[in-house]
């Protein structure tokens, strides 16, 4: 069984076969049944035997560096075989030691089946070979209201020889940290950011009080060679830093970043930054290859907690750029408006300076004799900084559909303004909004504008008419600020150009 263990144990690259499906009925009194969601991966990806199990856990624990943190809110922890990210799980865990957390709620993705919504497991208990974990019913009952959250066995219980790991596997650290504790156990069919959405708000909403942890399950990057996994996760753990969740969505939407359970990391933020939480904290990172050896084909871990504290990350740019660099990426867009216009072919050299290497979103303004001329970005960090700047400054000149293409005739007489982007981090507070400083962009549903931080000063705007303006651009009624359906997000930018 060792040896099994050893090869099945990580998550995403081999499974444990069953020998019998995850329900079992038990008794809670005299006549009454219980259903039980029996452990699937033991023997797989932890040991079955719970004295085992309780040792090995024991000893991550006891290995782990657990820093001060007062009032933690949420944590984030990968669900590979103990072998490979157990080690990492323990440094969220070891921060719940000596907390009086009486619920824990658990949200894993659906790695086998697929379902357009949140299972929260109808059943009574989750069991693993330290026992049962009894279930919230009544908790679970009142979250799982509307489209996108049900009361299911749906992912929980597998018809497959596969049975769902990602939940299971945080469990036994669980009751090594906190012995007795009522368990909302719940599955993800459905990551897109508005079933994510839905369930960080509705969890904010029931949640009273510091004696429920909500845990995201979830590992990194899969199957890339050492250096390039470090470098995704790295992207995906300093967003999560920056709580700019609405950049790591539409990264994994993309596929240019990797969370298999990144629905769950988003829902968590969501509801984590609504019941308080301000800041971030990676407590660990590391990969398959940091305990195997081999790496070639790794899988990322990383282990974080959301807490409440004092004051709030900062909204400016984390970038600076000299004068050299500035008229670097401005030449950039000059060359690849006037390749373009011209049928002329031009690719940016790469440069030597890490600053433009760097991955940001990043919009150009075209402008001639004062009036604007065409104006189109990245939202998100899609490529290296000197990179963007050229795709979106011949975006600008031949694509913005409120003008014609540029012609050949207007070169000399363009001027250039380069914006980059900070993280965006949603309003919570809109009298912190503050003109000149701030960008917006608001979101409902599949609705989205952005308004840059100049425009309000250029349009002479005061912060009502800005959020009105948000609202219009993104396609929606000049009030939809007040729509608690919709996120408005703040941003900064370095702003630069010719005048």
């Amino acid at each position: 069984m060792e040896a099994l263990s050893k090869r099945l144990g990580i998550a995403a690259l081999a499974f444990a076969v069953l020998v019998c499906l995850a329900v079992a009925p038990g008794t809670s009194g005299p006549g009454e049944k219980q259903a039980v969601r029996l452990p699937a991966v033991a023997g797989a990806f932890y040991p079955a035997d719970a004295g085992e199990l309780t040792n090995m856990v024991d000893g991550f624990l006891a290995a782990a560096k657990v820093p001060e943190v007062k009032e933690p809110v949420a944590l984030v922890v990968p669900h590979a075989g103990y072998i490979y990210s157990g080690a990492v799980a323990a440094h969220s865990y070891a921060l719940l030691k000596g907390r009086k957390i009486s619920r824990v709620v658990v949200i894993a993705p659906s790695h086998y089946e697929a379902f357009p919504f949140a299972a929260v497991y109808d059943g009574d208990a989750y069991a693993t070979p330290l026992g049962n974990i009894p279930v919230d019913k009544d908790f679970a009952a009142r979250l799982a209201k509307g489209p996108f959250i049900k009361l299911s066995n749906r992912g929980h219980i597998s018809s497959t020889a596969q049975g769902e790991h990602a939940l299971e596997v945080e469990l036994p650290f669980l009751q090594r940290v906190l012995g007795e504790f009522s368990l909302v156990p719940v599955l993800m069919g459905d990551q897109s950011y508005e079933a994510s959405r839905a369930l960080g708000v509705a969890l904010a909403k029931l949640v009273k009080g510091n004696d429920t942890i909500i845990i995201a399950s979830s590992d990194l990057s899969h199957y890339h060679p050492y250096a390039q996994a470090v470098s995704l996760d790295n992207k995906t753990l300093n967003a999560i830093e920056a709580w700019d969740y609405l950049t790591m969505w539409r990264s994994f939407r993309m596929g240019t970043w990797e969370a298999c359970g990144g629905g769950p990391i988003i829902a968590t933020m969501i509801a984590a930054e609504r019941l308080g939480a301000t800041q971030a904290e990676v407590l660990k990172y590391a990969n398959s290859g940091d305990t195997t050896g081999d790496r070639n084909r790794v899988v990322g871990y990383g282990a974080v907690v959301l807490a409440r504290a004092s004051g709030r990350p900062p909204g400016s740019v984390a970038l600076s750029l000299n004068d050299s660099e500035r008229r670097e990426l401005l030449e950039a867009a000059r060359r690849a408006v006037d390749a373009a216009v011209q049928h002329t072919a031009y690719a940016p050299a790469a440069p030597s300076d890490q600053a433009l290497l760097q991955e940001r979103g990043v919009f150009v303004t075209v402008t001639k004799k004062g009036e604007l001329r065409g104006c189109i970005g990245y939202v998100m960090p899609l490529k290296p900084l000197y990179q963007a700047v050229a795709e979106v400054a011949r975006a600008a000149a031949l694509q913005d559909p409120r003008f014609p293409p540029v012609t050949a005739k207007e070169l000399d007489q363009l001027e250039y303004e380069i914006s980059v982007l900070s993280p965006f981090r949603r309003v919570l507070d809109i009298k912190q909004i503050e003109v000149g400083r701030d960008g917006l962009l608001m979101r409902r549903g599949s609705n989205e504008g952005i308004l840059l931080p100049q425009v309000p000063v250029d349009e002479h705007w005061d912060r009502s008419t800005f959020l009105e303006q948000a609202g219009v651009k993104a396609g929606l009624s000049p009030k939809a600020w007040q729509d608690q359906d919709a996120d408005i997000f703040t941003f900064s930018a370095l702003v630069f150009g010719r005048h």
